[in-house]
């Protein structure tokens, strides 16, 4: 029952609209605060996935395309060993880049050496103005000013599944683990599972020729998996 785990997320850019559904069921799961236009213009946005557009073809038959992007849960991480105070460190039960809110002293070394971009810096205490103070998740900490933060692939729900699985004395079953993002995808772009588990949805879908992993060329094996979009890939494995 205790076997390791190697969670993984695959999304497929052929069903993403960006509609930013991910995007609000994260702040509403993880108590993220919207920080207001003015801390956006400063550059001060934070967002634990966030919608990157692109554009493809040639004008004026051009589309535009959406890209989640969200911690990359890197199996070699690049963040990990230059954080002073071992805030930020690889959990090898469940292969997933882990983030200690109350040992983080703020140095944003981890941020700088991010290449995915994907951690954002804490730089006010937040405000939860009535009633909103209601619907703050109990299962997640209200993190105060001066700390790094970034998607957990809503760990907290990892581990509900894995306590009711082993009350129950018996396997996690395969997408019953569903983070806040890929919960709220209306077209099911986003799909989360085990990829030790062979039989499971991901593993299945990382086996595709669309496969592709965002800096790849880097060497810091992501356990975010895209799947290529485009005319050439409808209806193909």
């Amino acid at each position: 029952m205790n076997r390791e785990h190697k969670w993984t997320m695959v999304i497929d850019l052929d069903r993403c609209t960006g509609c930013q559904a991910c995007v609000v069921a994260c702040h509403a799961e993880n108590n993220v605060p919207v920080v207001g236009e003015e801390e956006v213009l400063r550059g001060r946005a934070m967002h634990w996935i966030r919608i990157a557009r692109y554009w493809e073809g040639e004008y004026p038959d051009v589309r535009a395309r959406f890209l989640p992007i969200l911690c990359q849960q890197c199996e070699r991480a690049p963040c990990e060993p230059v954080c002073p105070v071992f805030a930020t460190y690889h959990n090898t039960q469940d292969h997933l880049n882990v983030q200690v809110y109350n040992r983080c002293i703020g140095t944003r070394y981890c941020a700088n050496n991010c290449p995915y971009i994907a951690r954002v810096f804490n730089w006010f205490t937040p405000y939860f103005p009535e009633p909103l103070t209601e619907q703050l998740n109990p299962d997640v900490t209200v993190r105060e000013r001066g700390i790094m933060e970034k998607c957990t692939f809503c760990i907290q729900r990892i581990r509900r599944v894995e306590e009711r699985a082993r009350a129950e004395a018996r396997p996690i079953a395969d997408g019953e683990v569903q983070p806040a993002c890929v919960q709220s995808c209306p077209t099911e772009a986003l799909v989360f599972g085990d990829l030790n588990d062979p039989d499971s949805r991901v593993a299945r879908l990382a086996k595709s020729r669309r496969r592709f992993r965002l800096l790849e060329e880097l060497g810091t094996e992501p356990a975010v998996i895209y799947l290529k979009g485009g005319e050439a890939y409808v209806g193909a494995d």
